[in-house]
């Protein structure tokens, strides 16, 4: 029954759809991944200990919970978009996460060289045409139908209006710079 249901998707499969594979493969297993390191410590990462830390070191509290916000939109948002499964609110996850990762670490700078925003941009703009295009026709969305229950462009708009929502709470309880540089100098004295 599987067999016969994937080879019918593979069948009915364009190039397109085949390319929408290879990205939502890349962009969905690096985002899990990513996920994976701030939750639960695996592939180098250093869990939600560590990412509440490096969190908190950039004024943002309550830093646990925006690590295990942050860590689950990553891991959720990238098991999403690789299986094609609810893929416009994975894409919205994966685009939330690196609108805060512009805000919080990126900005102003461009180049990725420089740290710049030019590495978030370019996922953005991944997870935008996965969440306005869809995943293509070799994912579970297919399979499953989700596009009835969750209408693609209305739902990855609603995403990116929560993500944004999200980000400028993230935003407005953050510690200014200059108080997590007075306090990391208190701390040291």
């Amino acid at each position: 029954m599987v067999g016969t249901v994937i080879s019918q998707l593979f069948e009915a499969a364009q190039p397109a759809d085949i390319g929408l594979v290879v990205l939502r493969t890349v962009v969905g297993l690096i985002f899990a991944a990513h996920g994976a390191q701030k939750l639960f410590g695996w592939f180098g990462g250093h869990g939600l200990k560590g990412t509440s830390a490096w969190l908190a070191s950039m004024g943002v509290r309550p830093a646990q919970l925006w690590a295990v916000l942050a860590g689950l939109a990553e891991f959720l948002g990238g098991l999403g978009v690789f299986f094609g499964f609810a893929t416009p609110i994975a894409a919205a996850l994966v685009s939330a996460v690196m609108l805060a990762a512009i805000v919080l670490v990126h900005w102003p700078r461009f180049w990725v060289s420089e740290g710049g925003i030019e590495y978030p941009l370019i996922i953005i703009a991944a997870a935008a045409l996965l969440g306005l295009a869809g995943p293509g026709a070799i994912a579970l969305d297919q399979i499953l139908g989700t596009e009835a229950v969750l209408p693609r462009t209305q739902t990855y708009l609603a995403g990116i209006l929560l993500a944004v929502a999200a980000v400028l709470l993230l935003a407005l309880l953050r510690t200014p710079a200059r108080q997590v540089a007075g306090a990391r100098a208190q701390a040291r004295a």
